[in-house]
């Protein structure tokens, strides 16, 4: 089936032309065609546990924060300890509006250098990405600059032959580079900037290269035997396997950091401290504990539990599936969801209310899939 032209209601990404010429299924995602799938959903996850998928993410807002005093300003909105961030490192954190709603998840890399002076860079959702730039417009002090760098693609490479692969184009790349870290990089006249991350669970790059040159290094990383593209129906599923909470469907201005399994995100320091966007409500859910938790779920036989699947023990109500789908890697159908937390042990076992049908389930620890990532001094 023909999915969006570029003359449909959708903007169209700078790698639009290459993706149909890959052979892509595009469908609107986030006001953006997308790939959908190459060929096959369960094709590319596999491919992508195996060896590597490239996906293009450049829908999501890349933002850079600069200026004197940019990491107090960030510091006053997000969770994390921006000031034990060192240049070069990337954390994991949140958006919180002043009741501890999550507005937003996101990565954010220390840039700072001589020549940048104070500098963050902050990549955000796609359909999240403008209430993003006004919320934290808002609230940034004035001599603080924003900039949303819409002249950029992102490209992320996933899977445990990645490293090789970008080895061979970028020669060098891989040498005392490791999880959560970031670097710049040259790729003939082209600036690039890589940090190693991973929401397949795998390990794994992203790659923010000039709009205009997006195509040459998909191209040249696609060329190695390793990698092939893959669309947003492997991401999906890869992402779900790896236990990582998307925004828009686990994450919520409805939901809070505590509750979402998210409190890793809170470091140490602003625990004590507090002085983040939504302090008082997300320090006191996690001093008191969380009402609900989003857990794993676990089901029988072949038929998927999908986002909105109600959850029972016995007759009782008790939480929600908010992502779900067929685990190719396990097997079976996996879920995540939220429940009471009375009901959140692991080994609970609860049913998903499907269509007409109770089906059986059992809460499972996250992630489903083990992850391996290339973290520095691990074995």
């Amino acid at each position: 089936m023909a999915g969006p032209s570029a003359t449909d209601d959708v903007k169209t990404l700078p790698l639009d032309a290459w993706h149909r010429a890959q052979g892509a299924r595009m469908v609107p995602f986030a006001g953006y065609a997308m790939p959908l799938q190459y060929e096959g959903i369960v094709a590319e996850h596999e491919w992508t546990r195996e060896r590597a998928g490239l996906f293009d993410v450049s829908h999501m807002g890349q933002l850079v924060v600069t200026g004197e005093g940019a990491e107090e300003a960030l510091e006053a909105i997000l969770p994390a300890d921006i000031a034990a961030l060192k240049p070069g490192r990337v954390r994991y954190s949140l958006l919180l509006d002043d009741n501890g709603g999550i507005v937003d998840d996101l990565m954010v890399t220390n840039w700072s250098s001589d020549e940048a002076g104070e500098c963050y860079g902050l990549v955000v959702n796609g359909a999240t990405k403008h209430g993003d730039i006004a919320f934290l417009a808002e609230r940034l002090p004035d001599h603080i600059t924003l900039t949303h760098r819409v002249d950029r693609a992102l490209l992320a490479l996933q899977g445990p032959a990645a490293a090789q692969a970008l080895e061979r184009v970028l020669r060098g790349v891989n040498e005392d580079f490791y999880f959560m870290q970031a670097r710049a990089w040259e790729f003939g006249m082209l600036d690039l900037e890589i940090t190693r991350s991973g929401y397949t669970g795998e390990d794994g790059y992203e790659i923010s290269v000039p709009a205009e040159h997006a195509e040459t290094l998909a191209g040249r990383l696609c060329a190695e035997l390793e990698v092939k593209p893959a669309g947003l129906g492997a991401r999906d599923s890869l992402r779900l396997e790896a236990g990582l909470p998307l925004y828009g469907h686990d994450l919520s201005l409805d939901t809070d950091p505590v509750s979402a399994g998210l409190s890793f995100a809170i470091s140490k320091r602003r625990r004590t401290e507090g002085g983040f966007s939504g302090a008082d409500r997300v320090l006191s859910v996690l001093e008191k504990g969380a009402e609900k938790r989003l857990v794993g779920l676990e089901l029988e036989g072949r038929l998927p539990a999908r986002e909105g699947a109600l959850l029972y023990a016995g007759d009782e109500e008790v939480g929600v599936v908010t992502s779900g789908g067929f685990s190719p890697t396990r097997g079976h159908p996996i879920a995540m969801g939220y429940v009471l937390a009375g009901h959140a042990g692991e080994g609970t076992a609860l049913e998903a209310q499907v269509r007409n049908k109770r089906l059986p389930t059992r809460v499972t620890k996250l992630p489903f899939v083990k992850q391996n990532y290339h973290r520095k001094g691990a074995a």
